[in-house]
């Protein structure tokens, strides 16, 4: 970096290491939990977090109503992920003061105070196996009151998974509870039975509550899960659990392994002619701020600024004939590496076309962090392809199914691109499946999006995906 020049240029393999080391969800992890924690000795217990196994430490809350399936999914989750398995059952088994103190209330059959409840939390969380281990907490908080009592004590989740489940399944699950005397699993006689014979021997009855104490309890989360929902939208992963515990689990696994990571987005578009490349990355633009890199357009425009490259290009341009991959890269180069690609990202869409293209990108300083291959059949590309045309008045551009043109007008001032031709578009269609397949070996970690939707739903696909692992 040259510091007389402002503003500062940074080298693009700076942002590819830090993606590659996952420098930024590094720095961003021990930030926030030193702001939160709050150490009395701040460096000695940044080097305990880099001593950990993995910076992705889980913090995972499992919450839903009586009779979900919690229990179960906060037990396999815990063992899976090596995390401390925490509810209000193992609190209360505790031998420290709080927790006899929570017990003198159970017996007393009273509601355990919010304060209490968090601060035997707060405590458990502290112990070194769950600072090392993370943590799995079962059916906490279980008001929105002890879900901001939480935060401000800083016990802040990554993950929040609720359970749902229509309220005569609640019930008649809770009717059948049965449990492993010997492990603590719980299991069904009708949703959830043991493999093994020898644990259904010795299985028995779960806890029984009167109708009216379960309902009580149904109609008491139902009260507060408006709350809880609120308290923890950003993180907040809503499941059906009236279906095979089997796929609840897998889902659920599915999402708690997900990561927000910080970074600077590089994004690469691949997709065939049709498949809405240029709309969707015009919408990423406008909401992210990204540079919307189209090698199409930036190769006119080079051609005319007057440039000794933009001389070399322009004979091709105007023969209509493909620009050499050299001269091609180097506007890439000259374009990826602005301060505004450098800060910002940038979505990159109508390159690489073939496999050699392919590797000169990865090979280049500017290796995208995110792969999204837009799907689309050719059947819908060519309908996608052939219908459309360009008013040269307005330049906006209509579609004879979707957007047909608003008065007769427009519709007789119409021009068809050559390239949109039926003759034209099949072959180009041909040559993209052709090269599409040894193009995603390279791209190995490349997010399919089915783009045989409306842009709204495909933009939306495409959002969720963006900042996660």
């Amino acid at each position: 970096m040259d510091e007389t020049v402002k503003p500062l240029r940074i080298p693009p393999q700076m942002s590819v290491y830090a993606d590659k080391h996952k420098v930024f969800h590094l720095l961003e992890s021990m930030l926030s939990s030193l702001v939160i924690d709050q150490p009395t000795d701040p460096i000695g217990y940044l080097i305990n977090l880099l001593q950990r196994s993995s910076v992705d430490i889980p913090r995972i809350m499992v919450l839903g109503p009586p009779a979900v399936g919690k229990h179960t999914v906060a037990k396999n989750l815990s063992a899976e992920l090596r995390a401390v398995h925490v509810s209000i059952e193992s609190l209360l088994q505790d031998p420290s003061e709080l927790s006899a103190e929570a017990r003198r209330y159970i017996l007393r059959e009273q509601e355990l105070p919010c304060e209490l409840v968090v601060r035997m939390i707060q405590q458990r969380l502290d112990n070194m196996d769950c600072f090392n281990r993370g943590w799995v907490l079962e059916g906490i908080p279980q008001t929105r009151l002890q879900a901001l009592s939480l935060q401000q004590v800083g016990i802040i989740p990554e993950h929040v998974v609720m359970l749902e489940a229509p309220d005569d399944v609640l019930v008649e699950r809770s009717q059948g509870k049965l449990v492993d005397p010997i492990t603590g699993d719980v299991y069904h006689k009708t949703f959830i039975w043991p493999i093994e014979d020898t644990v259904a021997q010795r299985l028995e009855e779960g806890q029984s509550r009167s109708e009216r104490q379960r309902l009580a309890e149904l109609q008491r989360y139902r009260c507060e899960v408006t709350g809880l929902s609120s308290a923890y939208q950003h993180v907040l992963k809503i499941m059906n659990s009236d279906q095979p515990h089997t796929d609840v689990y897998q889902q659920v696994l599915a999402f708690v392994r997900t990561r927000c990571c910080p970074r600077t987005p590089r994004i690469l578009l691949l997709g065939p002619p049709g498949s809405g490349k240029t709309h969707q990355a015009r919408l990423l633009s406008e909401k992210y701020r990204m540079v919307d890199v189209c090698c199409g357009q930036l190769l006119r425009s080079v051609a005319t600024d007057g440039s000794t490259l933009g001389k070399n290009i322009k004979p091709y341009l105007d023969h209509g004939r493909p620009v050499p991959d050299s001269l091609v890269l180097q506007v890439l180069e000259e374009r990826l590496g602005r301060v505004d690609c450098s800060c910002r990202g940038w979505i990159l869409h109508g390159f690489p076309s073939d496999l050699q293209q392919a590797k000169s990108l990865r090979e280049s300083q500017h290796q995208p962090n995110r792969v999204f291959l837009l799907d689309l059949t050719d059947d819908v590309c060519l309908e996608r392809i052939t219908l459309r045309a360009t008013d040269p008045v307005s330049g906006e551009t209509f579609h004879s199914l979707d957007r047909p043109a608003p008065s007769s007008e427009v519709q007789d001032r119409l021009k068809t691109r050559p390239e949109d031709s039926t003759n034209t578009a099949t072959h180009t269609l041909r040559q993209y499946r052709m090269n599409i397949a040894a193009m995603e070996t390279l791209f190995p970690d490349a997010v399919y999006i089915d783009a045989d939707q409306d842009p709204h739903s495909v933009f939306e696909a495409l959002e969720s995906r963006l900042t996660t692992d």
